[in-house]
């Protein structure tokens, strides 16, 4: 646990941010996965701002390291920002997911059940500038809600999720055209169990991304390539799990 804490605060002063790039949900425990995604970025007016995103993921399973192996995720997100000054920006988003559940080996092509969630949340941001650097720092605080695949109810139906993220957006040129980015990001949650109640919050895991993101000139579209490293649980149970990630991001396509 001291490892993957300190590997967290060395990661806050230095791990790279994407002030585009749509990072990989978690997808549970498994060795490898991968994640892509193609999103929309809308500028509504001077202080609003809207991103739409379909993306899917893969998984390996436990047994085998092809991050390709199976499906296992699809998500719909649409996300709406307000800029409430050069310093703070703040955020709101639904979302629909919908996962497969596999056991553990993953060797069968069908899942064992399907999940479906929907999801709010919201976010509040706060950026400083060191001369061409951004270091943004977020609060990001999830209500989610999950069914079968039938819509019926789950036994965990109902969590809480409050998420602490650290991040530096890096400009290798003068027009940002390109850029390394990433994050450092840990995970808290309360779950309500359907004869238990309200649990405790609790330490769920720890995310870290590093990216390189290319803006053509030519052209008004953002590609991110990348990699997560996704920790687990704490102490002695912990699962690291390691993502490659792509997507590609339409800026401003309605803008006259």
């Amino acid at each position: 646990m001291r490892t993957h804490l300190l590997a967290f605060c060395f990661s806050c002063f230095y791990c790279v941010f994407a002030h585009a790039q749509l990072s990989p949900p978690g997808l549970g425990e498994t060795k490898t996965a991968f994640w892509s995604a193609v999103g929309v970025k809308q500028k509504l007016s001077e202080k609003n701002s809207s991103t739409t995103y379909v993306g899917t993921g893969r998984i390996s399973g436990m047994e085998e390291s092809n991050p390709f192996n199976a499906p296992s995720i699809l998500v719909v997100n649409e996300e709406l920002y307000h800029t409430l000054s050069p310093k703070w920006k703040y955020s709101f988003a639904i979302s629909y997911r919908r996962e497969h559940e596999y056991d553990e080996a993953v060797g069968a092509k069908e899942p064992a059940t399907i999940q479906q969630e929907f999801r709010i949340y919201g976010r509040l941001s706060h950026t400083v500038k060191f001369g061409s650097l951004k270091w943004t720092t977020t609060l990001r605080q999830e209500v989610r809600k999950f069914y079968d695949d039938d819509f019926a109810r789950l036994a965990n139906d109902l969590q809480l999720r409050t998420r602490f993220k650290t991040q530096l957006h890096v400009p290798l040129d003068r027009a940002a055209h390109n850029s390394f980015i990433g994050s450092a990001e840990a995970l808290f949650a309360i779950a309500n169990d359907a004869e238990k109640g309200w649990g405790g919050m609790k330490y769920k895991e720890s995310r870290f991304n590093l990216y390189y993101s290319y803006s053509p000139e030519s052209l008004p579209v953002t590609f991110d390539i990348g990699y997560m490293n996704d920790l687990i649980g704490y102490g002695h149970h912990v699962a690291d799990v390691s993502y490659l990630a792509f997507d590609i991001i339409i800026n401003d396509p309605f803008s006259g």
